[in-house]
């Protein structure tokens, strides 16, 4: 899981939420009406998918794991729990099947004080409350809504933790070749390497190794200073 920036809406597509929104609150709907409703706007929730997908890692990952493509537009903040939020721009996100019914469903922990004790990467920096091992490729909370998010999304998954560890293997090989084509002063084909890495399923990966480039010891991790090299590269392009 890694950090979004949310786009902003078309004016058009705000107002038609708002809309179904004011709607919802006329008509003191509960869960089961607002579900309803939302399943029944088959048509919105394809131009929500498409605006959710403008900002999604790689492409259209999963906004949860990372891994597949996003298929669904979840609410992060359960309609049968607050149904006012069913047609709420800031409580949409991208996700896979997986993760979006298998997983998460309708669970939504709180904390004593009502806060989501779920990262929304919208919200928050997953890297904040998540550590990512890069060699084994599991996940490790840094904090009690970190470790809660691993449990209630199966973050750690057996498919999830080895394709993790096999996107480590893939985006060292492939910083390499950026390394190396850089220093033979061929920058289109670095370029697209580096945007090829930046497509690739699993982009919290990358994102984990970019934060770590610079920690004392990461060369053991990372193995060598070509990987390194080719890392700076990308941060010094936009990450």
């Amino acid at each position: 899981m890694i950090r979004l920036s949310r786009t902003v809406l078309p004016h058009a597509l705000e107002e038609t939420l708002d809309r179904r929104t004011q709607r919802l609150e006329r008509d003191r709907a509960d869960g089961t009406v607002a579900r309803r409703r939302w399943k029944d706007a088959r048509d919105l929730r394809g131009l929500l998918r498409v605006e959710l997908c403008r900002f999604a890692a790689g492409l259209d990952r999963c906004m949860y794991c990372g891994e597949n493509v996003g298929t669904d537009v979840d609410h992060f903040d359960p309609v049968t729990r607050n149904p006012l939020r069913a047609f709420d721009w800031t409580n949409h996100l991208l996700a896979c099947s997986r993760c979006n019914s298998e997983a998460k469903g309708f669970a939504f922990p709180c904390g004593p004080g009502g806060e989501a004790l779920l990262i929304d990467p919208t919200v928050d920096d997953p890297y904040d409350h998540l550590r990512l091992n890069l060699s084994i490729g599991d996940y490790q909370g840094r904090t009690e809504r970190g470790e809660v998010t691993i449990d209630v999304l199966r973050l750690n998954r057996a498919e999830l933790v080895r394709g993790r560890s096999f996107a480590f293997v893939r985006a060292k090989s492939m910083l390499r070749d950026i390394d190396r084509q850089v220093q033979q002063g061929a920058v289109a084909r670095a370029e697209a390497v580096m945007l090829a890495l930046k497509e690739q399923p699993f982009a919290d990966v990358l994102q984990a190794m970019l934060k770590v480039r610079h920690l004392p010891g990461v060369q053991v991790v990372l193995e060598d200073s070509e990987v390194i090299r080719a890392l700076e590269i990308i941060a010094d392009s936009g990450g």
